[in-house]
């Protein structure tokens, strides 16, 4: 049986890669937030030293130590003192959410449509050589994955739906395309995950992956990238009708109103 390779190691591959020398300290910031959010560490995870953080992300200790303490005063991580201390994932919700929404609204609409086309084609590209050379055994992994997904608590969905996204561009086969997924996927990630408070989106998201597997499984290069490119359409035009919800709010207290009230459906003009 494959051996499928887990979601959070190819995501904190990510979220480790080296970081340029402008805006240091922000980059560092974006970079781990992003994970944290995306789910590449599980609740409670110990992050790595930050002198191992240093080396990892190409940076000054004291560039990581900073961006550490913006992570503690965000709420998406705590510190420990002592000989087991360190900085630890602290998993919440509201916390990453409102960072999530907070990282869409500062993004420029270009920027966001951009993102968009960008996790389009590559997503494209990874599930057309899937279909031409994924083995039926492979399917049949990432499919019991996916079924499992289906009716699990809002928190842990976007976790494994990743995972099967992560997955099934592994099926590619090619490591060049599959690397360039996992860095847009570990970015757009948490832009995702705000559409998971309206089971509507999370339901669609499920079944286009089940399409897109029955499409693999047929090797059926024009129906599976048909279904990838429709999916993230559907998703961007998602995001970009809930950003502009967002910028209604003009208080941090009007933008976490405006989360905790989602259980209705947005109204995304599709027409665009």
């Amino acid at each position: 049986m494959p051996q499928v390779q887990s979601r959070s190691s190819r995501l904190q591959v990510a979220a480790f890669a080296p970081i340029g020398e402008e805006g240091r300290t922000a980059l560092v910031e974006m970079q781990l937030a992003q994970a944290i959010s995306a789910g590449a560490f599980g609740d409670g995870e110990r992050l790595p030293s930050e002198p191992e953080l240093a080396r990892l992300m190409g940076v000054a200790v004291v560039t990581v130590r900073e961006a550490l303490v913006s992570l503690r005063h965000r709420g998406l991580i705590d510190t420990r003192r002592g000989r087991n201390g360190g900085s630890f994932v602290r998993s919440s919700l509201v916390s990453a959410e409102t960072y999530n929404a907070q990282s869409l609204m500062a993004m420029p609409r270009v920027a966001l449509s951009d993102l968009g086309l960008h996790y389009e084609m590559i997503s494209a590209a990874c599930a057309e050589y899937a279909c031409l050379r994924a083995t039926p055994d492979e399917l049949a992994v990432v499919r019991d994955i996916l079924v499992e997904t289906r009716d699990l608590p809002r928190e842990d969905w976007r976790r494994r739906v990743t995972d099967v996204q992560l997955e099934l561009a592994g099926l590619s086969q090619s490591v060049r395309l599959t690397q360039e997924h996992v860095r847009i996927q570990a970015e757009v990630t948490p832009l995702l995950a705000l559409q998971d408070a309206e089971e509507q989106e999370r339901l669609a998201t499920h079944d286009s992956l089940i399409a897109q597997i029955d499409a693999t499984q047929a090797r059926d290069v024009t129906q599976a990238r048909g279904i990838v490119r429709e999916s993230v359409r559907r998703s961007m035009r998602w995001l970009v009708g809930f950003r502009a919800l967002l910028l209604q709010s003009t208080t941090e207290d009007e933008l976490r109103a405006t989360l905790e009230s989602r259980a209705r459906v947005v109204d995304v003009d599709v027409a665009q």
